[in-house]
């Protein structure tokens, strides 16, 4: 349980990520997964780095269950800073990042496949930020890298999720495939990426990094200070204890 990393082919580290049941990451979990991946894109003999996930589902996000059992803000602050980090580190890996997707992918997962190079996901992968039901904000920045301005505000405000085949369609996933055939899709993949030169590659995920027309860490920390502001204000457990939805609009 845990992270950890591989290397299956000259050139290509894969980073695995295993929090059972559901891959709802800890705030350790995030500190762990940034530094895998910091490290793995910092290693001269990689080319591209592979993330992916064990059990259920890719990602579901922060560990709610974490954060309620502490006093305080301490775990809340930990949540916020741990994904504003492994975000952080796969957007900024030295060179291109393959995130491979299967089951769920929701809330912090859609921080790590929306600033990730590239997506390969199984057909039954499903997407979405569940955050205003779980009295949170935030990952909205990486949810745009994903689908059109509107589309983005429509399943943000639903708290609904879109499959692989529309994100596909969308044309922010790569190729959809089996799930018995996911690994080895976003390995080959990889494996292409892989065989460039490797200074070269790394300047140019450098040059493409520089020349997006959103500041990916600077737009998320904005989002963070609201969700911080929800969980000073007390809507964050309001919300969550009514699963997201108003209690008086259904009386």
């Amino acid at each position: 349980m845990g992270v950890s990393t591989s290397a299956p082919e000259k050139g290509v580290a894969v980073v695995t990520v295993d929090f059972p049941p559901v891959n709802a990451l800890p705030v350790r979990g995030w500190y762990e997964l940034a530094a895998a991946v910091r490290a793995a894109g910092a290693d001269p003999e990689v080319r591209c780095v592979v993330l992916i996930a064990e059990g259920r589902g890719f990602n579901a996000g922060v560990d709610i269950k974490e954060i309620q059992r502490e006093d305080g803000h301490g775990a809340l602050v930990g949540a916020n800073r741990g994904c504003f980090e492994a975000f952080a580190a796969v957007y900024e890996c030295e060179v291109p990042v393959v995130a491979a997707v299967h089951g769920f992918c929701l809330g912090g997962g859609i921080g790590l496949v929306g600033n990730a190079d590239a997506i390969v996901a199984s057909d039954d992968a499903t997407f979405g930020l569940p955050e205003l039901d779980r009295g949170a904000l935030g990952a909205a920045t990486h949810l745009a890298r994903l689908v059109p301005q509107h589309l983005m505000r429509a399943l943000y405000y639903t708290s609904r999720t879109v499959t692989a085949g529309e994100l596909h369609r969308h044309g922010s996933v790569w190729r959809v495939v089996p799930r018995a055939e996911l690994r080895d899709a976003a390995l080959e993949l990889a494996g292409e990426i892989a065989a460039k030169d490797g200074q070269l590659i790394r300047l140019a995920k450098a040059a493409i990094n520089g020349i997006d027309p959103v500041d990916v860490r600077r737009s998320y920390r904005f989002e963070q200070g609201f969700t911080f502001e929800a969980g000073l204000s007390g809507v964050a457990d309001r919300v969550r204890d009514t699963f997201g939805t108003d209690k008086e609009r259904r009386a």
